[in-house]
């Protein structure tokens, strides 16, 4: 007999959310990945940078698997749980770990950094990555597209207009403060919850799919998604993703 529904949220409810580690979800949840795959981007651009700033690293989870990094590397993140996590990550692998608010200005020199990243920021302040930018630098970011995870979200709120975060917008933003786009991709993916409680702990990690998500709250409409994935199998929904990678041109001044 499998869990029960008080158990599964319980067991959801008090798992830790801290960072942005997934594995909790293994065998309860899956999402395909896109096809581009942005670690293995990231890695071989940080192999070759001098100096490489990663911006929202979260836990620096993505950081610390990477096989090599730049001989000065310097990571931001705002929330505190976070902060430390990447702290403790990073700084054996002799990178640095800023405190920022996420809003500009970014607490760094123009042209300091050869190489700038991002995986699925909150926003993307294209001025100030242009400005951190050396003349010939990159940025190259992961982000999440329009209408991602919308069948979760649209069932506990509804209707909702799903028009922000479109891939040409951001490439027109990059192209406005100054920048080339080399690269943009974009990708909708499947993603399965296979019970209840994995659904409670994405609401709770990724905060801004349903805002102001609790199992109090949203009770009732988390045990109609109970009893439905109970009757049918996994709930499906789909993830957006897109891949931008811009350049600063050469011989640019700031």
């Amino acid at each position: 007999m499998g869990r029960t529904y008080d158990d599964l949220v319980q067991e959801a409810a008090s798992a830790s959310v801290d960072g942005w580690d997934f594995s909790w979800l293994d065998g309860r949840a899956s999402e395909e990945r896109p096809s581009w795959g942005y670690s293995r981007l990231l890695g071989e651009r940080m192999a070759t940078a001098r100096a490489a700033l990663d911006i929202q690293t979260g836990g620096g989870e993505i950081l610390a698997g990477l096989p090599k990094l730049p001989p000065v590397t310097v990571a931001t993140e705002s929330w505190p749980p976070n902060l430390k996590l990447a702290d403790a990550r990073l700084r054996p692998l002799g990178a640095r770990v800023v405190a920022d608010d996420e809003e500009p200005r970014l607490p760094f020199r123009g042209g300091s950094f050869d190489l700038v990243t991002s995986r699925h920021p909150v926003r993307t302040w294209w001025q100030e990555i242009a400005r951190v930018l050396r003349p010939g630098g990159s940025y190259l970011s992961q982000q999440v597209g329009p209408r991602s995870v919308f069948e979760v979200c649209e069932f506990f709120l509804g209707p909702q207009d799903g028009s922000a975060r479109d891939p040409g917008a951001a490439g027109a933003e990059a192209e406005a403060a100054g920048l080339e786009v080399v690269d943009l991709r974009s990708e909708r993916l499947r993603m399965e919850f296979r019970d209840v409680g994995a659904v409670i702990y994405f609401l709770r990690k990724v905060i801004w799919i349903v805002p102001g998500f609790s199992v109090e709250r949203f009770g009732a409409r988390l045990r109609e998604m109970h009893e439905l994935i109970e009757d049918e199998g996994p709930f499906v929904a789909h993830s957006a993703r897109f891949l931008i990678e811009a350049r600063r041109p050469d011989g640019q001044t700031a």
